[in-house]
């Protein structure tokens, strides 16, 4: 017996305790904002939120769980959010749909999802399943694929290859293979100065054979392998990606920069994927929001005092992003809204 519809869910405050007074936004609700909304499957916290609020990372403030209800901070398809107000001031809650589950003279199971996801996961899944960061360190120390079976200079699905680098001691047999991607850095930094370095997985193999140089049996390749490429155990691969976070601002103060597009254009809008030049290491997490500002344009001042004077117009807020994929030194982060173009290093801060 099993629930036939999806399990969905968000955690929504926990993370968030203490930020009404680290935020400059100010709590409104969007005009026209419905007095109930009804789950349905495919929803995602950011939908949700904009639904209600102007501002969607202020959700938690808003939100109020229902004790009296098993698991509060989860939704499901059918469930009633609407909302309310407690001393003046509005509260979102949830009200339990009616489930109706058939029972039929069968065992099924299914797989207890933990949440809506924040971020629509169909435009985001390509960056988390495969590419991800690597220090110039870690990569140094990154066994390396050295040859082919039979000479062959691009292997794939069921081809033997040759690597060193891999110790015999460790008795590790499956590895990921991946492809080295660019170097992030900041702009104007000297070439060695790196962020971080693209990795994409590209392959899965196990070891056949150890040795100074070992071989192994590619056991899938979603591309063709090269000499070069470098191997990292699978148990050191990152962990599941969870979906589960709430749309918040950061607590502190951050200022950074968008460095690369992750599709290689240098102009970019809504549902688009970007790295910025901060990590974990300046306090990213998963669900900080951030707004986008482009600096004003200099323009020759006609009117002042003295000849060929210029006045710098004020930076402008072009749009909003979330970090969903932090590393050491840089994130992966997606453009929710976009009010004009956004370009290459344009400056993301607290929204």
């Amino acid at each position: 017996m099993s629930c036939q519809k999806r399990l969905l869910g968000a955690v929504f405050a926990l993370l968030m305790l203490g930020q009404v007074g680290a935020q400059a936004e100010v709590l409104t609700l969007k005009p026209g904002h419905p007095q109930q909304y009804v789950v349905v499957k495919g929803d995602t916290l950011w939908d949700i939120s904009t639904t209600f609020l102007n501002s969607p990372w202020l959700w938690p403030e808003i939100w109020q769980v229902n004790p009296e209800i098993k698991n509060p901070h989860l939704i499901y398809p059918g469930d009633t959010i609407y909302l309310v107000y407690i001393d003046g001031r509005p509260v979102l809650k949830v009200k339990r749909g009616l489930r109706v589950v058939k029972l039929t003279p069968q065992v099924r199971s299914s797989k207890v999802r933990n949440g809506i996801p924040t971020l629509p996961l169909d435009i985001i899944r390509q960056f988390i399943s495969r590419p991800y960061v690597v220090t110039p360190e870690e990569l140094d120390r990154l066994p390396y694929v050295v040859a082919a079976e039979e000479g062959r200079l691009i292997s794939g699905t069921d081809h033997n290859i040759y690597v060193r680098g891999i110790d015999p001691a460790l008795r590790t047999k499956r590895y990921a293979i991946i492809h080295i991607g660019d170097a992030y850095r900041n702009p104007g930094a000297k070439s060695d100065d790196i962020l971080g370095i693209e990795a994409i997985k590209i392959a899965n193999a196990e070891v056949v054979q150890f040795g100074d140089t070992a071989k192994l049996h590619v056991t899938q390749a979603s591309r063709e392998i090269l000499a070069g490429d470098r191997l990292q155990p699978i148990a050191h691969e990152p962990g599941d990606f969870d979906a589960n976070f709430p749309p918040h601002a950061p607590l502190e103060e951050v200022e950074g920069l968008i460095i690369d597009v992750l599709d290689g254009i240098s102009r970019t809008g809504r549902y688009q994927t970007v790295v910025l030049n901060m990590g974990t290491a300046d306090g990213m997490e998963p669900g900080h929001v951030l707004g986008i500002f482009q600096s004003g344009d200099t323009v020759r001042d006609p009117y002042a005092s003295k000849p060929n004077q210029t006045a710098t117009l004020p930076e402008e807020k072009v749009g909003e992003l979330v970090v969903f994929r932090p590393f050491e030194k840089v994130s992966f982060a997606l453009i929710m809204e976009s009010y004009r173009d956004i370009k290459l290093y344009d400056t993301v801060k607290n929204p």
